[in-house]
């Protein structure tokens, strides 16, 4: 099994994003040294434009990063991220099995991905599933942009914990097969599992703004002190 860690050069919100230090150490060393230590992946597939990033993951990880230089058609913020695994599994063929995660998720733990990965082996075996994506749980009262109510009914008041679970996509990890991504071209195949995760999980944390990073700072000088 492969795992893919995208990286671009450019993010808008927090810039620099990817190499910026956290607590002591460039962002995207607390993904990659999560996958090293899971004894799981042969090796890490890193697509990016950024030759900064290229020169310190090859001197850092050695044998366990394999660099993509991303091809021009491939850079820019519109590109899908469907696009980007597309082309990165189309260069290691002999893979049939890839998780695919970001460095924007540096509280993601050893733990959750092996559980993942088992899940996700046993619906294989089982022909169940053909992927298998993080989401958090959302049980609260929910409304469309006119107001109007999405799982409740606001005359009746069901307690939250009682109201069906909604499922927001949080961009955690996504595990799938090379059969599954090519039938549906998308990291989600046609048969797709998901892996709950709960929304005040602190892995569950994506850095995306300014204030997330602040946050995750904070809770990783606090889990130091």
């Amino acid at each position: 099994m492969l795992a893919l860690l995208p990286m671009k050069k450019i993010s808008e919100r927090v810039p620099n994003k990817n190499i910026k230090l956290l607590h002591g150490k460039p962002l995207y060393e607390y993904v990659l040294d999560m996958l090293q230590n899971c004894n799981t992946f042969d090796f890490t597939v890193v697509n990016t434009d950024c030759e900064y990033i290229s020169d310190r993951l090859q001197k850092r990880y050695g044998d366990f990063v394999k660099i993509i230089e991303r091809p021009d058609y491939l850079c820019g913020n519109d590109v899908s991220m469907n696009r980007i695994i597309e082309y990165d599994i189309s260069i290691f063929k002999s893979y049939n099995k890839f998780l695919q995660t970001h460095s924007t998720n540096p509280l993601l733990t050893k733990a959750t991905v092996l559980k993942a990965l088992n899940i996700f082996e046993n619906g294989i075996f089982n022909d169940t599933i053909d992927s298998l994506f993080s989401v958090n749980v959302i049980q609260s009262r929910l409304y469309y942009d006119n107001i109007n109510p999405i799982n409740h009914s606001p005359n009746t008041l069901i307690k939250t914990q009682d109201l069906e679970e909604i499922y927001e996509e949080n961009s955690c990890f996504y595990v799938f097969s090379k059969e599954g991504f090519e039938k549906t071209k998308s990291r989600i195949g046609s048969s797709p599992g998901i892996y709950k995760m709960s929304r005040s999980s602190l892995e569950a944390i994506e850095i995306d703004t300014p204030d997330d990073w602040e946050l995750v700072d904070k809770i990783m000088k606090a889990k130091n002190d």
